[in-house]
C-alpha cells in the first residue's frame, strides 16, 4: 500500500507545475481589423481607423475638396507626433491618402518616391533608352495644397484614494490642415479627439 500512496503524492506534487506551465503557454488568434482591442490606455490601431474615417469624411465633403470636381493635387508633409509614445503617424496619412484617392476627390504627389523618380529620369536621359520611349522632361504636376497635422496627448491619473484598481486616462487630439501652397492660407482644418480610460489592479500580474 505504500507504493500507490507514494505515487499519488508524487502526482499531486507535479500537478501544480503542470497547471502553471499550461498557463504560461503562448496562444494566438486571428482578429478582425474592425474589432475593438485595447489592453491599456495607449494608442491602438482601432484608434487609427476611427481617426482616418472621421477626417476623410470631413476632408472629402467640406470645401475645397467637397466643392470642386477638378481633383486638385495634394502633397503630404506628415503629422508631427507631440505625444510621449512612439507612434508612426505616417500610417495615418497613408490611410487618409488612400481613402481620398479612392473617392476620386484629389490626387497626390508621391513625395516619398522623388529620389527614385529623379534616378529613373536620369537613366532614361543617359542614352540607354530609346528616344521614342523616354519620358518628357518638366512635365511633373505641382501640388496645389499641402496636408499637415499634429498629434497630441495628455495623460492623467485618477486622484489617490483607497481602491483596488488604479485608473488612468489619456486624451488624444489629432489636428489636420489643408494649406494652399500659392497663398499659404489654410483652406480646411478639422480635428479628432479620443479619450481612453484604463484600470489595472494595484496588485496583480
Amino acid at each position: 500500500m505504500k507504493k500507490p500512496t507514494k505515487r499519488l503524492f508524487s502526482l499531486l506534487g507535479i500537478l501544480p507545475l503542470m497547471v502553471c506551465m499550461a498557463g504560461c503557454t503562448a496562444t494566438t488568434r486571428t482578429v478582425s481589423p474592425e474589432e475593438q482591442l485595447a489592453y491599456d490606455a495607449t494608442y491602438t490601431f482601432s484608434d487609427k481607423k476611427k481617426i482616418v474615417h472621421d477626417l476623410v469624411e470631413s476632408l472629402r465633403t467640406q470645401p475645397p475638396l467637397g466643392s470642386t470636381s477638378d481633383r486638385p493635387v495634394i502633397i503630404v508633409y506628415g503629422i508631427a507626433n507631440r505625444t510621449s509614445e512612439h507612434i508612426d503617424t505616417s500610417g495615418i496619412t497613408d490611410e487618409i491618402r488612400k481613402e481620398i484617392l479612392q473617392t476620386g476627390k484629389a490626387r497626390f504627389v508621391n513625395k516619398s518616391q522623388r529620389q527614385n523618380i529623379l534616378a529613373e529620369t536620369d537613366y532614361q536621359m543617359g542614352g540607354a533608352v530609346a528616344p521614342e520611349t523616354r519620358i518628357a522632361l518638366a512635365r511633373q504636376v505641382g501640388a496645389k495644397y499641402m496636408l499637415t497635422g499634429t498629434l497630441r496627448s495628455i495623460e492623467k491619473e485618477a486622484p489617490k484614494q483607497i481602491r483596488l484598481k488604479k485608473k488612468s486616462y489619456i486624451y488624444y487630439s489629432l489636428n489636420l490642415e489643408l494649406t494652399s501652397i500659392e497663398t499659404s492660407l489654410i483652406e480646411w482644418a478639422d480635428s479628432v479627439e479620443l479619450v481612453r480610460e484604463a484600470s489595472k489592479p494595484i496588485i496583480g500580474w
